[in-house]
C-alpha cells in the first residue's frame, strides 16, 4: 500500500496555490506529483466554472475531478462533462434586476454551463477578464436562456460590495439562494446549498474516501465551508481571520509553497495517521 492511498486533498486557487504573481511554484508542483505518486488524490475546489480552469489542469494535473462554481459542480476533465451541478432557478434574474437598478454602477456576470457573459461591465470585470483571460462575451441577462450554475457581480468599492450584500439578503426571495463574498471585488450568488464545504463531502462521497481523510487549504471567505467540512483544515498564512478561526492548522503563505509545506507535514507523519 502506498503512503497516502485514501487521503483526499483539495486546495483553494488564488491565494492559496497561486502565488500573489498567479503562478504555481515548482516546489508546490513536485510536492504534488509526489503525493500522486505515493497513491493521493489531488485536486482543487474553485470559484472558476470549467471553461475557465482548464490552464490550472494542464498544469496541476489533477488525478481526481474538481470543484467548480464555488462548491455549484463537480467536473471530470478527462471526461470533459460534469458528475454533479446545481442551477440557479430562474427567478434568480429578479435579484439581479434589483440589483442593477439600485446599484447601477455594478458590473453583472453570468456563469452558465459553458460560457461566460459580460452583462454589465465595470473596471472590477475589466480586472476580472484582464486575471482570466476570458473572453468578453456579452448579453443582456434577461436573454440569457441557458443553464445559469451562478452571478457574480463585481466592483472596485468595497464599500458597493457591501450595499449589495445588504440589498441582496434584505430581498424577498433571498431564502432560496445563497451568497458568497469570492474575492473583495467579488460577491456572487449561487444556488441554495452550493459551497466549497458541500462539494467536498459530494466529492468524498463520489470517490469513497472516508472525510476525515480529507485535507483542505483556503484562504478567503468562500473556503470558510470547506476548510470546516475537511478531516483536517488548513488556513494559509495570508488567509483572512475568518478562515484561521475555523482551521486545524495554519500554514505557510501562498508565496512560500503552501501546499508543498503541508504535504512535507503529512510525509513526516503529522495531522493524519497514514
Amino acid at each position: 500500500m502506498k503512503k497516502f492511498e485514501g487521503v483526499l486533498f483539495c486546495t483553494d486557487l488564488d491565494g492559496t496555490l497561486y502565488t500573489d504573481e498567479k503562478t504555481v511554484s515548482k516546489q508546490n508542483l513536485d510536492a504534488i506529483e509526489y503525493f500522486k505518486s505515493e497513491g493521493g488524490l489531488f485536486t482543487f475546489i474553485t470559484g472558476r466554472v470549467p471553461s475557465t480552469a482548464s490552464d490550472i489542469c494542464n498544469i496541476v494535473k489533477p488525478n481526481v475531478p474538481y470543484g467548480c462554481s464555488n462548491g455549484a459542480g463537480i467536473f471530470d476533465a478527462n471526461e470533459n462533462k460534469y458528475l454533479w451541478n446545481m442551477v440557479l432557478p430562474k427567478d434568480a434574474v429578479e435579484l439581479v434586476r434589483e440589483v442593477d437598478k439600485k446599484l447601477p454602477d455594478m458590473g453583472i456576470q453570468y456563469n452558465t454551463i459553458n460560457t461566460v457573459y459580460f452583462n454589465k461591465d465595470n473596471s472590477a470585470l475589466e480586472y476580472f477578464r484582464a486575471i482570466t483571460g476570458l473572453p468578453n462575451i456579452y448579453c443582456n441577462y434577461e436573454e440569457i436562456d441557458e443553464t445559469v450554475i451562478k452571478v457574480i457581480f463585481a466592483h472596485d468599492d468595497k464599500n458597493q460590495i457591501l450595499e449589495l450584500e445588504k440589498l441582496l439578503n434584505s430581498h424577498e426571495k433571498a431564502k432560496y439562494f445563497d451568497f458568497i463574498r469570492s474575492e473583495e471585488r467579488l460577491y456572487e450568488i449561487l444556488p441554495k446549498g452550493a459551497s466549497k464545504g458541500n462539494a467536498l463531502c459530494k466529492m468524498a462521497e463520489l470517490l469513497g474516501i472516508d472525510i476525515e481523510k480529507t485535507i483542505a487549504v483556503g484562504d478567503y471567505n468562500n473556503d470558510i465551508s470547506m476548510v470546516k467540512s475537511a478531516g483536517v483544515g488548513f488556513a494559509v498564512a495570508n488567509a483572512i481571520d475568518e478562515v484561521k478561526a475555523v482551521s486545524d492548522y495554519i500554514t505557510v503563505s501562498n508565496n512560500d509553497h503552501a501546499i508543498a509545506a503541508i504535504i512535507d507535514g503529512l510525509d513526516r507523519g503529522k495531522y493524519l495517521e497514514l
